[in-house]
């Protein structure tokens, strides 16, 4: 009977004792400031800095703080610390003045703690890899690694090593027995560190040369990986299946455990879980604040659209929502006809159907104001790609690889894609082409960081676009 094994995560053990010295810097900062400051220590002082606590390591947990840190560079990992504590901060100090109104963060010991406690973090965890790099540059707890197979993925994998010179990993060359000939394969400037074959690295294994094999052949080559990994069965070395799943275009990839049965995802959406509440309480407080600061300027819009032109002040059109479901996008009219069928012309320079008004509302994007319901109501998010007609959506689907996957996640008001350039007209199949990868890269990529950098940017870079006709 074989033997069955499950696949767990990696320093798990490591990553929870992270966890703990995070949560002791917050308590220990602020008894610390306290102490210093002769501040005599009340129940609510324990409230925050336990509640902040908790706040921190969640946020910490969603950036990925704590996974391997052979596998996080410096600078994400920092990112990530600052951003975990600036969005906890946030949350005690809207909690503070909005419902608890205790005013705790005028006293200095609390100005103080917000300001040392993100220092501290960052000093740590710079030092630990500052300590790690060190040592391995001495040669204590270092890896002499190999890799099986000479292939793209392979030298992915050896300049990652090389990147990471604090990780202890050593690269000590390719093992392959094929030929390198085809274009696809070729490893033009690793040349000469393909150092033997197969049989040739078991024989390095076992004389103690390598600690840790990489295979990074296809996945096709099931019944060579199979005999490799019996051969090596024989020897103390660590071994690593690299599996080559950027033949595939993944999109926000993930691996999930069924009862020791491990699946990876190569389509699914990042809203899944928590994140999906995570995403929906976002786009809740965010519309609420926006709705309540520019329902001036929509009644003036209103208004102004009524008395300039004949029609509705709104315009709603058919659009593919989340999953491909027809949703009803709201936007003031800015157009003497209500095109919603089955052949829709994009708006262009100079055309006709724009009043003058509405001119003016879809050069600096005020005619999209009111999508801002369509995400207080569920249908849409202030972030994400943005929605097309559904003639658009038939038209492109079967000319873009890919298309109908940026219907993964809610359509939004501003997305990756706007920020880039790619706002207004796609009179192109290049332009609709590079609106697709960005927002492919959004669902790739996401986490709440990224849509607080979308909303600067957009705010940043302003509403007026030339390319919005």
């Amino acid at each position: 009977m074989k033997r069955q094994g499950k696949i767990r995560k990696y320093d798990s053990k490591i990553n929870a004792i992270a966890r703990l010295i995070d949560s002791v810097i917050i308590l220990l900062t602020f008894l610390s400031i306290a102490d210093l400051l002769a501040v005599e220590w009340v129940t609510l002082y324990l409230s925050v800095t336990l509640t902040s606590i908790v706040l921190f390591n969640f946020f910490a947990e969603s950036q990925d703080t704590y996974r391997s840190w052979r596998g996080l560079g410096a600078r994400d990992e920092i990112g990530a610390v600052l951003f975990s504590w600036l969005m906890t901060t946030l949350i005690l100090l809207l909690a503070d003045l909005l419902i608890i109104e205790t005013y705790i963060y005028q006293e200095k010991a609390v100005q103080l703690w917000l300001i040392f406690v993100p220092i501290e973090l960052i000093a740590w965890h710079t030092i630990v890899r500052q300590i790690l790099k060190y040592f391995r540059s001495k040669g204590h707890n270092t890896r002499h690694v190999a890799i099986v197979g000479a292939t793209p993925l392979a030298l992915r994998l050896k300049n990652a090593f090389k990147h990471m010179d604090w990780s202890g990993l050593q690269f000590i060359g390719y093992y392959d027995d094929r030929v390198i000939t085809d274009e696809g394969r070729r490893l033009d400037n690793d040349k000469g560190t393909i150092i033997g074959g197969i049989e040739q690295l078991v024989k390095d294994c076992k004389e103690g040369k390598v600690d840790i094999v990489y295979i990074t052949l296809a996945m096709s080559a099931e019944k060579r990986i199979k005999t490799l990994t019996e051969k090596l069965a024989d020897s103390t070395v660590s071994v690593y299946l690299v599996p080559d799943l950027f033949t595939f275009n993944l999109l926000n990839s993930r691996w999930v455990d069924y009862e020791g049965i491990t699946a990876i995802s190569i389509y699914e959406t990042p809203f899944a879980g928590l994140d999906s509440f995570i995403k929906r309480l976002e786009d809740i407080i965010l519309s609420l604040i926006i709705l309540m600061l520019i329902s001036p300027l929509l009644l003036l819009i209103a208004i102004a659209i009524k008395f300039t032109s004949q029609g509705p002040i709104l315009f709603k059109q058919k659009r593919y929502g989340v999953d491909g479901h027809e949703i009803k996008v709201w936007k003031f009219r800015s157009m003497t006809t209500l095109d919603d069928g089955q052949s829709i012309q994009q708006a262009r320079l100079g055309d006709s159907r724009i009043t003058p008004l509405g001119a003016l509302l879809r050069k600096t994007s005020l005619d999209e104001l009111p999508q801002f319901f369509n995400v207080l109501c569920g249908t849409m998010s202030i972030v994400g790609p943005r929605p097309h007609a559904v003639a658009h959506n038939e038209e492109y689907r079967s000319k873009i690889q890919g298309y109908m996957l940026r219907h993964k996640v809610k359509p939004g008001i501003t997305g990756l894609a706007q920020i880039n350039g790619f706002r207004g007209e796609t009179d192109t199949i290049d332009k609709m082409e590079g609106r697709v990868h960005y927002d492919l890269q959004y669902i790739q990529t996401w986490s709440m960081s990224l849509d607080i950098k979308i909303i600067f940017l957009t705010i940043l870079k302003g509403f007026i676009n030339k390319n919005a006709y």
